[in-house]
């Protein structure tokens, strides 16, 4: 079963890799630069100010970065414990893709999909009920985590996992923050 998994996720990665086009290849691999973003990032930051008061937006602030230190943390501790080799770095398949980056540490699971997914949760949660349109920051973690098949660094399932991950990560923090955090939480203020 695992041997059919892996051998589907290697295909399948191939074959999306393959699609890529030359002319596109400038676009993906600014999608794929962490410091691309960073002007979003600054706009999650000027929303959660502009939209609650300044200490309860603060405290949010300090949430996502809680968040963001613990997507690294257990990324970086599942890479180094499974140890999975990148796409660009696998020899019996990285003559036969377009390889646009070439990072060597390991592969399983992409912390660009885990990290992206898990901010966008927590900040679409945090925003969804004082803006309307905080769907469309989904098509950050999106084009973030597709552009990792398309530079030959990731195989599907590690971006699939790390999606997961980082959606379950964002819910998890989300649910903290309500619980322990958050002005009127139970935990905030003690009777």
């Amino acid at each position: 079963m695992l041997e059919k998994l892996l051998k589907w996720d290697r295909d399948t990665f191939v074959y999306l890799n393959g699609l890529g086009i030359e002319t596109y290849d400038t676009f993906w691999a600014t999608v794929t630069n962490i410091t691309t973003w960073i002007p979003l990032f600054l706009f999650f930051l000027i929303l959660l100010f502009a939209k609650f008061p300044t200490k309860e937006a603060f405290y949010k602030f300090l949430t996502l970065l809680g968040l963001a230190l613990f997507i690294t943390a257990i990324t970086h501790w599942t890479k180094i414990s499974v140890a999975r080799l990148r796409p660009n770095n696998t020899e019996e398949i990285n003559t036969l893709i377009r390889i646009l980056k070439s990072p060597t540490d390991y592969s399983f699971f992409s912390g660009h999909a885990s990290s992206s997914f898990s901010i966008t949760v927590l900040v679409f949660l945090f925003l969804r009920s004082r803006i309307k349109w905080g769907l469309i920051f989904f098509i950050w973690p999106i084009l973030f985590s597709l552009s990792r098949i398309y530079v030959g660094v990731h195989y599907p399932i590690d971006i699939i996992v790390g999606a997961i991950v980082g959606l379950l990560s964002g819910w998890l923090f989300y649910w903290l923050y309500n619980r322990f955090i958050a002005p009127g939480s139970v935990s905030a203020h003690p009777e």
